[in-house]
């Protein structure tokens, strides 16, 4: 039987994709919301594709407002585009 693979819905553009191709945003108990590259740290998760197109999109639509059930500052937008251009430079080298 085949292993079935774990999908997840971007909270930018709504597409489902393979899990392993997405980004994970994650609020951690302290409320603090981060990327998580390995996508095992505890918390609330929410995916986005690897593409700043679609973290555009959820800070437009509200997409991870709606997951983390919470109000997100904008610095805290500010700071996820950060570690995803340091994440888009790492994979380059």
């Amino acid at each position: 039987m085949a292993k079935k693979i774990p999908m997840r819905q971007c909270v930018g553009c709504g597409e489902m994709k393979n899990k392993k191709e997405m980004m994970r945003v994650l609020k951690s108990e302290d409320g603090s919301v981060t990327l998580d590259m390995t996508g095992r740290k505890n918390g609330r998760g929410a995916y986005l594709c690897v593409d700043r197109a679609c973290l555009a999109k959820a800070r437009k639509n509200k997409g991870l407002e709606r997951s983390f059930k919470m109000n997100i500052p904008q610095e805290i937008y500010g700071n996820l585009e950060k570690e995803f251009e340091e994440s888009e430079h790492a994979g380059e080298t």
